[in-house]
């Protein structure tokens, strides 16, 4: 039987299989000062289609209050605040049936497509439609004022069936870290206020912005 260990105010917020903890708790005793240390868990970027993750033992005390703690039975384990949002819902298992893939999260969450292409029965899409306006609301009144200190702007240009287009412009517009600003950010309030949409694509043409989102990696 799986055990579903919960954070306060979180429910649901991540289920760690029985075998998971096991494993766990066998390879933290061979560390130094074992009773000290949680789990910790944070997305580190994005491999095709999925996130890849750092899961490490670090004291417990290091946490900050915004990082998600959530205590059970022989351990902590924490969930770094920045990933939080795309964290939540996922699973902590072991891989393979017998459990020798080692330990593997699956996320139901997905990574928001950055810089993919508008379909072109979606080009000058209508957004009078309740779902499209309320979108439009969220990001006139809680996206766009936040995201004005850093320069940038994100405006609807489609919606078709549960997915919202985005096209990001100003400081947004080839930034960097524009998928981690529509993931952890905007992805999330949309579908906090709007639960017919289920996912967001950004629709930006980010190799013309001033930081190209594919530009080469720098050595």
């Amino acid at each position: 039987m799986e055990s579903v260990f919960e954070s306060k105010g979180s429910t649901g917020f991540l289920e760690v299989t029985d075998r998971a903890l096991a494993e766990i708790l066998d390879i933290r005793s061979q560390e130094s000062d074992p009773d000290k240390l949680a789990l910790w868990i944070e997305i580190s970027g994005v491999e095709g289609n999925s996130y890849s993750y750092d899961v490490y033992f670090q004291n417990k005390g290091d946490a900050s209050r915004d990082d998600v703690v959530i205590e059970f039975d022989g351990i902590a384990v924490i969930v770094a605040a920045e990933s939080a949002a795309s964290i939540s819902g996922s699973k902590l298992d072991l891989g393979g049936e017998d459990g020798a893939g080692g330990l593997m999260i699956v996320n139901p969450n997905s990574p928001v497509v950055a810089g993919s292409v508008l379909p072109d029965d979606l080009l000058n899409a209508d957004l009078s439609g309740p779902v499209a306006q309320e979108i439009i609301r969220v990001l006139q009144e809680e996206i766009n004022p936040a995201i004005a200190s850093h320069g940038g702007r994100a405006d609807l240009v489609a919606v078709a069936e549960s997915t919202a287009y985005l096209r990001l412009s100003g400081g947004c517009q080839g930034c960097g870290m524009a998928s981690v600003t529509l993931s952890q950010g905007i992805e999330v309030a949309i579908k906090e206020a709007v639960p017919a949409i289920t996912s967001v694509q950004d629709v930006t043409d980010h190799m013309n912005g001033s930081n190209p989102y594919y530009g080469a990696s720098k050595k």
